[in-house]
């Protein structure tokens, strides 16, 4: 039995990607973590040594258009012309000042907590005051998010209408920002980058949902303590390539 098969136990995936990153993190000085499921066969792993959290970066700005259409939903009304102007420039640019009218107008981390809750995140927590950017996260909760919106059963929260409409801004990402797990197929997603003033390095983050040899498969890559963004998206690129295989068979 392969470590990609589903019936394959948890911990077996877990190690065989442990092993599968080993060589791509291999001298980094800082954190990273990474959680992958294949869509069809439901198998999933993780690679989070240390456990903790990371900053979402603007990865977070996947949450906030879920929580602008979940606010929609509840209104029983489709986004408003702002609404979808800012989500696009959100997901697609990754625009800080459309991110942060966003995040004043649905109410902070607090509205960020409350519709996170509701889509299964139980790791995620956000930022103080104006720091959307700061948000705290895991990458089983990434993949949690990207389950909602590109994999959902029984406990789906968002929409149809409203998973199409990620689906697209995610699979609308400028050229220049396409980098990260798209390294391991197509993909729509949606990256985070940041230096940190207090120490002068970088968080670099990927998610989303890469196409590969015909199976699909989510992927949350999460890093932090790369000595330049170049790094950092070589090291998410690096290890989304040898994550995907764990749980799809591909390579």
């Amino acid at each position: 039995m392969s470590p990609s098969s589903p019936s394959a136990p948890a911990q077996d995936r877990d190690g065989a990607l442990a092993t599968a990153v080993a060589d791509a993190v291999a001298g980094h000085g800082g954190g990273l973590s990474v959680a992958v499921l294949d869509v069809a066969s439901g198998a999933t792993a993780a690679y989070a040594p240390g456990g903790g959290t990371y900053d979402t970066a603007s990865v977070v700005k996947v949450d906030l258009v879920c929580a602008l259409l979940l606010r929609a939903q509840d209104a029983g009304r489709d986004l408003t012309s702002q609404e979808r102007t800012r989500a696009a420039a959100m997901i697609e640019r990754s625009d800080n000042d459309a991110t942060t009218a966003v995040w004043d107008d649905l109410g902070g981390a607090a509205a960020l907590d409350a519709a996170n809750e509701r889509l299964g995140l139980t790791g995620t927590t956000g930022g103080s005051g104006p720091l959307w950017g700061l948000t705290q996260t895991t990458a089983a909760d990434r993949l949690t998010l990207l389950r909602q919106v590109f994999a959902p059963g029984d406990d789906a929260v968002l929409s149809a209408e409203s998973r199409s409409t990620v689906r697209q801004l995610m699979g609308s990402v400028e050229a220049d920002q396409a980098w990260g797990v798209s390294a391991a197929g197509n993909a729509e997603l949606k990256n985070g980058w940041l230096r940190r003033s207090t120490t002068q390095r970088w968080d670099v983050n990927s998610i989303g949902r890469v196409r590969v040899d015909g199976r699909q498969v989510l992927v949350a890559v999460l890093s932090d303590g790369s000595a330049t963004m170049d790094a950092g998206v070589a090291l998410v690129e690096a290890v989304a390539r040898a994550a995907v295989p764990v749980v799809s068979g591909a390579g």
